[in-house]
């Protein structure tokens, strides 16, 4: 599964480097952040983001037959990446 903030592979941005898991940078980006600042600014920041994705997750209706077809998607996508991380590992 792509990340829509990281280049595609072969892409103008693509270092076509090791592939690294979506957003890695950003996650160093804020760890460095949240030791350079108190609690006091970053945590609002954190639960500002935190609730916004919980009211978006409230807002979608969806009955349970269309969550367990979502549910049953994933982890379809799921399996099938691990088993292309374990053919490009060897396994």
């Amino acid at each position: 599964m792509s990340d829509s903030q990281t280049p595609e592979e072969g892409s103008a941005g693509s270092d076509d480097g090791p592939e690294r898991p979506p957003r890695y940078e950003q996650v160093i980006r804020w760890a460095e952040y949240v030791k350079a600042q108190p609690p006091e600014v970053w945590g609002p920041q954190q639960n500002a983001v935190v609730n916004g994705q919980i009211e978006s997750a409230q807002a979608v209706d969806v009955s349970a037959e269309e969550k367990q077809a979502i549910r049953e998607f994933a982890d379809d996508v799921l399996e099938a990446e691990r088993g292309d991380e374990a053919d490009a590992s060897g396994e």
